[in-house]
Order: C-alpha cells, then sequence, then structure tokens
C-alpha cells in the first residue's frame, strides 16, 4: 500500500505545481538561461543525493523504509525545485489578490500529504482497512494518475467512513485539485472524527479554515475568521490561520499588521515554509518602505546559511587523486543526520561554500531548524558518504546557522582513525 500512498503525496505535489503556474507567470516574462541552467544543478544534485542514499542503504546505514521516505522527499523537492524562475530585470508588476494567492498556496497548503497523514497517529488502520481488499495493490506497482489515487481513496472511505486520517488526505488531495467545496466537506468530516483534546485538532480546524477561505474565492469572510479564531483560541501558534490573517491583512494594504501575523507565524513554522513566509514578509516590508511608513523589524528572519573556505591542511594531499570525493556537510552537535550536504573533488580545493537550506536531504532536516551544528568537510577514500578508516576530515562545532557574516575556514587536516 505504501505506493498508494506515494503516489498520492506525489501527485498531489504535481497538482499544486499547476495551481501555482497561474498565478507565478505573472511575475516574469519569460524563462531565460540562468532558469535553465539552474534546473539542470538542481537535477544534477538530485541524482547525487539519490546515490548517496543507495550507497549509505548498500552499506547497511539505511534502513529501506527510511530510504523510502527520503527518496520521496528528494523527488518531492525536484519538483517544487525544478522550473522555478530567475529573478529577471524587468517584471510585470503582480496584483495583489494574486500574489497573496500565490504565497498562501506556497506556505500553508500541506504539500506532504503522506507524511501529514501518517503525523495524525493511526495510520495502521486504514492500512488495515486497504490490506482487506481482494487486491493489495490494485494498481498492480505502477503509479496511479491523480484521478485514479483519488477514485481509489474515495473507495476505501466508503468502505471505512471512520478513518479521519484518510479524509485528512483526501482533503489535501482535493485541495491540490482545487476542488474546495470538496475540501471543505473533507476537512469538516476530519473534525467531526477528530476528538478536540487530539494534539493535531488546531491545525485541522486551520485546515479547514483555509479551505473554506478558497471555496470563498479568495475572501476572508464571517464563516472563514470564526474557524480562523477557533483554531488560534485552542493553539495561538496555529501557522495556517496566522498566515491567513496575514494575507487578509496584506490584501486590505494593513503591511504592518500582515507582518505581525506572518512573523508570529514563522517562529512556529516548520522549515519548509519559512522561506515563503520570510518572501511575504519583506515585500510587505518594501511596501511600507514606499509609502515612507516606519517598517517592523522580524527577529529571526536572516537565513540560515553558513560560508566556508574549505581547504587541505598543511602537508596534506600529497597521495590523493584529484577526482577523489570531498563531502561538505552540517549536521546537529552530537546529531548523525546531515541538514546541509554537498560533494567536491579534491581538485575543486581550496574552494568557497555555502551551505543552507537548499542543500537540505529533507524538508523538514534544515539548517534553519536549529541554532547551532558541526561543519565538516571529509575525502572519502572510498567514495561513500560512511566514514572509513584513513579518510581525511575537518570539523567546526559549533557553528551557528545565523547571524555567521564572516566566512569560516574549514581545514582538513585529520585521520579518521
Amino acid at each position: 500500500m505504501a505506493g498508494l500512498w506515494t503516489g498520492i503525496a506525489l501527485l498531489t505535489v504535481l497538482a499544486v505545481a499547476f495551481l501555482l503556474l497561474p498565478l507565478l507567470r505573472a511575475r516574469r516574462l519569460a524563462l531565460d538561461e540562468e532558469a535553465e541552467d539552474r534546473d539542470h544543478q538542481n537535477i544534477h544534485i538530485f541524482r547525487e543525493r539519490l546515490n548517496e542514499l543507495e550507497q549509505e542503504r548498500a552499506l547497511g546505514n539505511l534502513a529501506e523504509a527510511d530510504f523510502i521516505d527520503l527518496k520521496v522527499e528528494l523527488e518531492r523537492n525536484l519538483l517544487q525545485d525544478v522550473g522555478e524562475p530567475a529573478k529577471a530585470k524587468n517584471r510585470d508588476r503582480v496584483g495583489r489578490g494574486s500574489w497573496a494567492a500565490a504565497l498562501v498556496m506556497a506556505v500553508l497548503l500541506p504539500i506532504a500529504a503522506l507524511g501529514i497523514y501518517w503525523q495524525l497517529g493511526s495510520a495502521p488502520q486504514l492500512q488495515l482497512a486497504l490490506e482487506r481488499q481482494a487486491s493489495p495493490d490494485p494498481f498492480n506497482g505502477r503509479t496511479p494518475t491523480l484521478e485514479e489515487a483519488v477514485a481509489q481513496l474515495e473507495h476505501e472511505l466508503e468502505l471505512n467512513p471512520e478513518n479521519p486520517e484518510g479524509w485528512y488526505l483526501l482533503g489535501t488531495t482535493y485541495m491540490g485539485q482545487q476542488r474546495y467545496s470538496d475540501s471543505v466537506s473533507a476537512f469538516a468530516r476530519v473534525l467531526e472524527l477528530l476528538p478536540q483534546d487530539a494534539p493535531q485538532y488546531a491545525g485541522v480546524v486551520g485546515q479547514y479554515a483555509q479551505s473554506l477561505y478558497f471555496a470563498n474565492d479568495g475572501k476572508m469572510d464571517d464563516r472563514v475568521r470564526r474557524q480562523v479564531e477557533r483554531a488560534l483560541a485552542i493553539n495561538p501558534q496555529e501557522v495556517t490561520s496566522l498566515g491567513l490573517l496575514g494575507i487578509d491583512a496584506f490584501e486590505g494594504q494593513r503591511y504592518a499588521e500582515a507582518i505581525d501575523y506572518w512573523g508570529q507565524a514563522f517562529k512556529f513554522a516548520d522549515p519548509g515554509a519559512r522561506n515563503s513566509l520570510r518572501a511575504g514578509i519583506e515585500r510587505a516590508q518594501q511596501e511600507l518602505r514606499a509609502r515612507g511608513e516606519p517598517v517592523p523589524e522580524v527577529s529571526g528572519l536572516a537565513p540560515a546559511e553558513i560560508r566556508l573556505a574549505v581547504r587541505l591542511g598543511e602537508g596534506v594531499g600529497g597521495n590523493l587523486a584529484p577526482d577523489q570525493t570531498v563531502f561538505v556537510f552540517a549536521r546537529p552537535v552530537g546529531g548523525r543526520m546531515p541538514l546541509a550536504a554537498l560533494k567536491l573533488k579534491v581538485s575543486d580545493l581550496p574552494r568557497e561554500v555555502v551551505l543552507d537550506d537548499s542543500l537540505a536531504m529533507t524538508p523538514e532536516a534544515r539548517l534553519s531548524s536549529v541554532d547551532e551544528v558541526e561543519v565538516s568537510a571529509r575525502i572519502s577514500l572510498g567514495g561513500t558518504p560512511a566514514a572509513q578508516t584513513g579518510d581525511l576530515y575537518g570539523t567546526l562545532s559549533p557553528v551557528a546557522v545565523q547571524g555567521n557574516a564572516k566566512v569560516l575556514e574549514l581545514v582538513i587536516d585529520q585521520v579518521v582513525e
């Protein structure tokens, strides 16, 4: 059944991409060579990281289930990154309504439907219901079309209608298809089934408010506002509701108010949403500057990035081949999973690099999710991500992920024992 859920999650991403395209098209004149080059680079990075994951799995450092999850995340990132236009010198000014709608879709619509579904806590019940079917895989191992996946999910919910997890996934998928009225019904069903003291309840109320907002042509009416207030009464940190209030304020040209709401959301948003929220805040700040009005500052808004100058230590490198692999990565202090990683060759050194959220292995594990990290550069004699005896490395720890104005020197001068 993993194929079904993976298919739905990935196809929901595609639906969201097609939904965003008309809104974002007004912000550019054409794709230029820079955008095309970046697409090729993103594809190259995707292939490299997938190869690294496969090597980790082959070495026994990564379980099959974890490999599948990380592979899905990489595919999702590729869908999000490829084709994103570079900043052009001349752009048409987009209307505030369209821009705000694009922002809310990018920030608030749950793209990783599969991951959110598992977080609801009773996924095994729905999987058992699926396994009772005559065919354990209705698609015979192939990835279904979006329409097929939705139809199958609807069928499963007819057989097992008491599953809030399934209704949540269906509501999320409907949002990706722009079937907003259907998503309203699906999220309402989740709220009927989910206990009000469940930790996810406020978040689902926020998703319900969002679906009402889009079903109402992107307008904040009394019905939407009541659900927003309901969600925030349960959890004042509910990001979706704060984001909606910010968009309503932005569209009403109440830019300082929009900055306040988005600034609150920024503090509690997951790393994948922060970049879009940051863009919204910066846009509102620009509008205030153009008016000559005071511009509120938002703490922690600086992007998470670490600039490194990676080089070989004195006397190191005499026996190294130019094409040997150099891994540069950052991970939590005392942790193992890299939050940002890139691959170089010995011939590239010395080299200045920037580690940031664009180099994350998964949207959940990013530099911006922590305050400090350990950064390392390692020359892999075997060419694999796993450290082996004889590898050469250098480490800096702890390193703050924000506010690093200087380039930090990372020297490879130690040997893995």
